[in-house]
């Protein structure tokens, strides 16, 4: 039994629901002779990965998805041995070089050079043109996480191996981006969906589920799934989780707003309450009591950059002044920038806390 996420995820550009444009532009590209570099971008469950492996389905068919991981070795200038998971299919490649931290050039220039140097077969003879494409094709994830070093690499590669390798990068925002890349690559905005076109897919996961809604209305029914559109802020991805969620927990789905509030995730809930602590106790005791908060974040996994923006947010909500406002969001851009050159993520996060303790105060 398979999550709704992964059960209805489309796999091929036919079965895409929303953004026709970009769909159709992707099935041109598809069937063009020549596939150019891709970097796809756009915000967290927008549909980026789906509507890649829906593109590959079109170009070289339904192998892709046999998918399987290859555990690679690769080692440092240092003589020091990497193992890194690679997610892999006949004709793709997927990797996530950020994840190893500063040595994710190493990565990079190795795996690509290995996927370069392989011969590819030859489908000259075969009967499908979906087969016909003598290029392998690599996905990097968190593309925008990548070290300058890394970046630096992958631009010589592009052009080294651009014969036989094609890459598609995958980022939230392309502004981590260097230049020289992206001014190789074909990019491709992903917009987040609107809410009707996630009350579409919400509906017709529930007739196809057979669920069970606490009024036969109509209007209730789509002001109640246009809810929890609202909740999840277009993010498809938990937008789904969560409708499976409420469908989980009672054969009959409860179309009170009061059943959102199991929506709320722990971790959300504690940094909004974070924001009202450091609104309204704006003292050296307070900011001891934020950074042991902050750790216990940290410490169950949340992305340091989730918790700045996620804090963020909440706190101008708590302001009702537009220059505190604009304080604020110069404030965490400085300590966004901060987290992604140092190491230590809690002094950054506890620095912007105390500066915007500051800010708060010149109200």
């Amino acid at each position: 039994m398979s999550l709704w996420v992964d059960k209805y995820r489309p796999k091929s550009l036919d079965q895409l629901s929303y953004h026709d444009s970009i769909t159709h532009n992707l099935r041109a590209l598809a069937k063009s002779g020549d596939f150019p570099h891709l970097l796809v971008y756009g915000p967290s469950g927008a549909g980026k990965k789906t509507r890649i492996y829906a593109t590959l389905n079109e170009i070289f068919g339904a192998q892709v998805d046999k998918l399987k991981i290859d555990v690679k070795t690769f080692v440092t200038s240092s003589n020091r041995k990497l193992e890194f998971n690679v997610l892999s299919s006949p004709y793709h490649l997927e990797i996530t070089p950020s994840d190893m931290g500063n040595n994710d050039r190493v990565v990079i220039q190795d795996l690509l050079k290995e996927v370069a140097s392989t011969e590819q077969v030859d489908f000259s003879n075969q009967s499908s043109s979906k087969t016909k494409h003598r290029f392998k094709v690599v996905v990097i994830n968190e593309a925008d996480s990548l070290t300058r070093d890394a970046q630096a690499a992958l631009r010589r590669t592009m052009e080294k191996y651009s014969s036989n390798t094609r890459l598609i990068l995958v980022c939230n925002s392309i502004s981590n981006i260097i230049p020289p890349i992206k001014s190789r690559t074909l990019l491709i905005r992903i917009p987040a969906p609107s809410i009707t076109d996630m009350n579409k897919i919400f509906t017709t996961i529930s007739n196809k589920e057979s669920l069970k809604f606490s009024s036969n209305d109509s209007q209730e029914v789509n002001q109640f799934l246009s809810n929890i559109g609202h909740s999840c802020n277009g993010n498809l991805r938990k937008g789904l989780l969560s409708f499976e969620t409420l469908s989980i927990q009672s054969e009959t789905i409860s179309l009170s707003p009061n059943s959102l509030s199991v929506l709320k995730l722990d971790w959300e809930v504690i940094i909004k309450n974070l924001s009202i602590t450091i609104r309204n106790n704006r003292n050296v005791a307070s900011l001891a009591k934020v950074r042991v908060v902050l750790y216990e974040l940290l410490s169950h996994c949340i992305p340091p950059r989730i918790i700045l923006k996620t804090l963020l947010f909440n706190l101008i909500e708590t302001v009702n002044s537009e220059y505190v406002v604009s304080q604020l969001i110069e404030l965490a851009s400085i300590f966004d920038e901060r987290l992604s050159l140092g190491q230590k993520s809690i002094f950054h996060l506890e620095g912007f806390v105390a500066k915007a303790m500051v800010a708060i105060d010149k109200m």
